[in-house]
């Protein structure tokens, strides 16, 4: 019984790191998605820019010139890191959901098989209190 115990505590705590580990990718993945918004509103306010308006990025605490087609092809290879780091961890998010759902039946295994092996064990004798 003692074997049975530490088996369901190990299963126990691995199942908590995976919900650790995926409330940790999701929460990677909101940034992610925050950041790509902010990304996309800079996008579209270089949509609006017209010919010959300038640019200016902020570097700590001064605002530099920047070159147009610089700054387009910057933000655009910012988005297109954030769509595939968003899709790794989208990945990652399913597989982990996958590895917690086996944890939970083997641990729902184990505890049916610990119940089946105690109700096995001695009965208490009718008619005695």
């Amino acid at each position: 019984m003692a074997e049975i115990q530490r088996r369901l505590q190990a299963l126990s705590e691995d199942y908590t790191k995976l919900q650790k580990d995926l409330q940790d990718t999701v929460t990677s993945r909101q940034r992610l998605e925050a950041q790509m918004q902010e990304n996309l509103g800079v996008q579209q306010e270089f949509e609006k820019l017209k010919d010959g308006e300038t640019i200016y990025k902020l570097i700590g605490p001064v605002l530099l010139k920047q070159d147009r087609t610089d700054a387009e092809s910057t933000v655009k290879g910012r988005l297109e890191f954030i769509e595939k780091e968003i899709l790794r961890l989208e990945g990652h998010i399913k597989e982990t959901q996958v590895k917690m759902e086996k944890k939970k039946t083997e641990i729902i295994q184990m505890q049916s098989s610990a119940q089946a092996g105690a109700g096995a064990g001695p009965q208490p004798v009718k008619g005695r209190a």
